[in-house]
């Protein structure tokens, strides 16, 4: 994995990003929820149960590779054509429910605002590719270039998307960044000759050695690193973001989740990673402000780890109890090794700044929309 402070070396190269080409599934949309959730009720009526570890190999496949897997892993009486014509339609509905990730919304803003070409090039057909982002506001429009799997001779790994993004693009391969999340992924932006940044799902650990940048998130991507404009969305030295829900109970300091399959809220993707402010509710009591440290080490385990630390109160007394956390704002990742970003513990000075921003009607509380103070 290449770090952060070490990838001036990489940006000081004589060619020059002017283009990116991101992957959608797992990178900019979760829609690895909605997979299983449909996966699971619809081998229950094969009399299958979702065997999760069986999944592992899915994710960056094409659809007719994860097709014939998942026929062979459990057995199923029919082919994976038959398989495909069933559980289509099953997932056609729910991509309505597949949200945007950390920092994706963040990201396609940006790359419009600056006029920066970009494209979709994922191993999902182009039809499906549409239906899923048509669900998302602003983004149909953001995207002047799609590329599906159907429209090229082979998926990822194949550089082929790739390079058919790039020519649609009118940019030559090496001016493009590449952003994805599994390991399929990067081996076909670097046979492209593409520079690639990895934010690794869950299963995709190995992606980060090949990659020449990893993240834990999007909201860690610095556009500058690659000659592009910086992001100017900073407030405070804190990133608004879109809400974060989470409950759970409150142990020693640590949250407990309350996970539950069938609601989506409750289900936090991998991505959401790194130091965060808000509110911690508790009952009919005034809201507390938090700051959160949320970390997942790869191959990650079923839970985050989610340390809760109270700015202007103790919540020593509140040990055991169910609590609800809406969080606001961002402060820092741990991608950057060797400086104080990287340090996983809640500080003074993440402290002092979540303390003022909160303070800022741009950081209000979506629950009571006022900023207490």
């Amino acid at each position: 994995m290449t770090n952060i402070d070490h990838l001036s070396n990489h940006s000081s190269e004589n060619t020059k990003i002017t283009a990116l080409i991101l992957d959608l599934d797992g990178t900019l949309l979760n829609t690895e929820f909605v997979l299983r959730s449909v996966l699971k009720e619809y081998l229950a009526s094969y009399g299958k149960v979702l065997i999760t570890d069986n999944e592992n190999g899915r994710v960056g496949k094409t659809q007719k590779e994860s097709a014939a897997a998942i026929v062979m892993t459990y057995e199923l009486p029919i082919t994976p054509d038959e398989y495909l014509a069933e559980i289509n339609p099953l997932y056609h509905s729910k991509w309505k429910d597949a949200k945007a990730l950390p920092g994706a919304n963040r990201l396609i803003r940006y790359l419009h605002k600056h006029q920066i070409p970009t494209s979709l090039a994922s191993n999902s057909l182009r039809d499906y590719i549409e239906a899923k982002i048509s669900n998302q506001k602003g983004w149909k429009e953001c995207f002047p270039v799609i590329v599906g799997s159907d429209q090229v001779q082979s998926g990822k790994p194949s550089p082929d998307l790739f390079l058919e993004a790039a020519k649609q693009l009118a940019v030559d391969t090496s001016n493009c960044l590449v952003i994805e999340d599994s390991l399929v992924g990067v081996k076909a932006g670097k046979a492209a000759g593409m520079k690639v940044v990895v934010v690794p799902s869950d299963t995709e650990a190995d992606a980060a050695a090949v990659a020449d940048l990893s993240l834990d998130s999007l909201l860690e991507f610095q556009p500058e690193l690659w000659g592009l404009p910086p992001f100017d969305d900073w407030v405070n030295k804190a990133l608004p973001v879109d809400p974060i829900y989470l409950e759970g109970q409150l142990l020693n300091g640590l949250l407990a989740e309350f996970p539950d399959e069938n609601a989506q809220t409750n289900v936090l993707p991998h991505q959401i990673c790194g130091v965060y402010f808000g509110w911690a509710k508790i009952g009919i009591n005034k809201d507390i402000k938090i700051v959160v440290r949320i970390k997942r080490e790869l191959p990650s385990t079923s839970q985050s780890n989610i340390q809760v630390c109270s700015i202007d109160k103790s919540i020593d007394h509140l040990n055991g109890e169910q609590i609800h956390l809406v969080l606001v704002g961002y402060i820092r990742g741990f991608s950057v090794k060797g400086t104080l970003s990287s340090n996983s513990d809640i500080n003074e000075d993440d402290k002092s700044v979540a303390l003022s921003s909160l303070k800022l009607p741009v950081f209000r509380c979506p629950e009571s929309g006022e900023c207490p103070v």
